[in-house]
C-alpha cells in the first residue's frame, strides 16, 4: 500500500504549484516518502479509530475537508515531522496539509474503484500488519 500512496503523493502534490514551489529543490523524493510515511500510518490508525477498513473507507468516501477527523489526526503529525527533519517553514507546510483532503479523496476512490485494482480494501487490511500488527483487528464489510 506503501507505494500506491507514495505514487498518489508525487502526482498529488507535483501537480499543485503552490506546494511544489513549497518543497526545497532536491528535497522533493524525501518530502514525499515522508508525506506517504506519514498518511500510511494515519491511515492505519484511523482504521482503527473507524472500526476498521470499510469505516474509514466510508469516512474518506463521504468527502474529507479540512478539519475533518481523518484529515486532522494524519495533518498534525504530517506538518510536525516536516517542519523538524526538513526545517520547513509554516507556508510550506500548510501548503502540504491543505493538499490532504484531496489526496485522501483520491486513495478512498481508487479503494472503491473496481476498475483500479492497485488499491483495494483487501489490500489495505494486508498491509496493516506491517504498520504494527493492527491488520488481524480490521475486517472490511460494506
Amino acid at each position: 500500500m506503501f507505494d500506491q500512496i507514495l505514487d498518489l503523493v508525487k502526482q498529488h502534490l507535483g501537480n499543485n504549484p503552490q506546494v511544489a514551489q513549497a518543497i526545497p529543490a532536491g528535497q522533493e523524493e524525501e518530502v514525499h516518502r515522508e508525506v506517504a510515511t506519514q498518511v500510511t500510518n494515519g491511515l492505519a490508525h484511523q482504521a482503527a479509530a473507524q472500526g476498521g477498513v470499510g469505516g474509514l473507507l466510508s469516512q474518506l468516501q463521504a468527502g474529507l475537508t479540512s478539519g475533518s477527523p481523518v484529515t486532522n489526526a494524519i495533518e498534525g503529525g504530517l506538518v510536525s515531522s516536516l517542519a523538524s527533519k526538513f526545517g520547513l517553514p509554516p507556508a510550506a507546510t500548510g501548503a502540504i496539509a491543505a493538499a490532504l483532503p484531496g489526496l485522501l479523496q483520491k486513495f478512498a476512490h481508487k479503494a472503491n474503484d473496481p476498475n483500479d485494482p492497485s488499491v483495494t480494501p483487501d489490500s489495505i487490511t494486508k498491509s496493516l500488519p506491517n504498520l504494527g500488527g493492527l491488520g488481524s483487528m480490521f475486517s472490511f464489510g460494506k
